[in-house]
């Protein structure tokens, strides 16, 4: 996540959820994970603010991921509930980011997850890239490129219940499966690797990509590589970093339950401005 030619950059970020009902429902259970941890890597939260209408209480927590959630629970809603997220961010030119060393050997981020699991052909290109044996980095750059050039942007063309399987097969997607086929073929590869949900300045939806972990030089930690196989790129300082996980269903931006006999109409809007920015010297 790091960019030579720029040396600090603020962002703010804004987004709506907005859900709409015919008729009051009831016993509303719902979870955001649309906050960033307050430091990770370059990467600092500043100051942010959610505001739900009606006012509803919120608890937060950190997942076993590291992840902010927020969570709320509601006996009765009226006619529609909106949650409003408010943060401004700031990033510093640093090192890669670093976790603990322990995640290399995180069963999580090493075997196939629902979203994740490889088929037949996925397996094949990842013994394609590992008979090159020319080190980590070089094999996940190697992924990334791979699943740059075999998978086509066609928005509308999966859901968020497909899998990498099935986009690897139709060769087509959105950036969230983009980025399960380079998780799959990464696991496949002996490689510790997390799905991402974030930001990319331009956008005009969450964004996601593909964090590698690698053993540090010291061997106390793991550094972090992360890699947009939608824009065949490392990231830079474009991205803003939100949360990571498994796959898409472990940081899903908004989710929930209710009672009642119908559905509820969704609607959602998201600004991602740079309020500044220093080049380096």
């Amino acid at each position: 996540m790091h960019d030579s030619a720029v040396a600090r950059a603020t962002y703010r970020i804004r987004q709506t959820f907005r859900y709409a009902y015919p008729a009051p429902i009831h016993d509303l259970e719902h979870r955001l994970i649309v906050a960033p941890p307050l430091v990770y890597g370059d990467q600092r939260l500043i100051v942010d603010d959610l505001t739900i209408a009606p006012p509803t209480t919120v608890a937060w927590h950190d997942d076993d991921f590291g992840n902010r959630i927020a969570t709320l629970d509601a006996e009765r809603i009226e006619f529609a509930v909106e949650f409003t997220y408010d943060a401004t961010i700031e990033r510093v030119a640093g090192d890669a980011p670093h976790v603990a060393a322990h995640l290399l050997n995180d069963a999580r981020y090493r075997e196939p997850s629902e979203l994740t699991f490889p088929s037949t052909a996925l397996r094949n290109v990842a013994a394609s890239i590992m008979s090159f044996n020319d080190g980590i980095y070089a094999r996940a750059v190697r992924i990334n490129d791979f699943v740059a050039a075999h998978m086509r942007y066609v928005p509308d063309s999966t859901s968020v219940l497909t899998t990498a399987a099935d986009a690897f097969a139709q060769g087509t997607g959105v950036c969230q499966d983009y980025a399960h086929v380079m998780v799959a073929v990464a696991r496949a590869c002996g490689l510790a690797s997390r799905y991402v949900s974030g930001h990319l300045i331009g956008e005009g939806a969450t964004h996601a990509w593909v964090e590698i972990l690698a053993p540090a030089a010291d061997s106390s930690s793991a550094v972090v590589w992360a890699f947009d196989p939608t824009h065949a790129r490392r990231t830079n300082f474009d991205y803003v970093f939100i949360a990571a996980g498994r796959d898409f269903a472990d940081v899903t931006p908004t989710s929930g339950r209710f009672v009642a006999p119908f559905v509820g109409e969704f609607t959602t809007s998201r600004s991602v401005d740079r309020l500044s920015i220093e080049d380096a010297a």
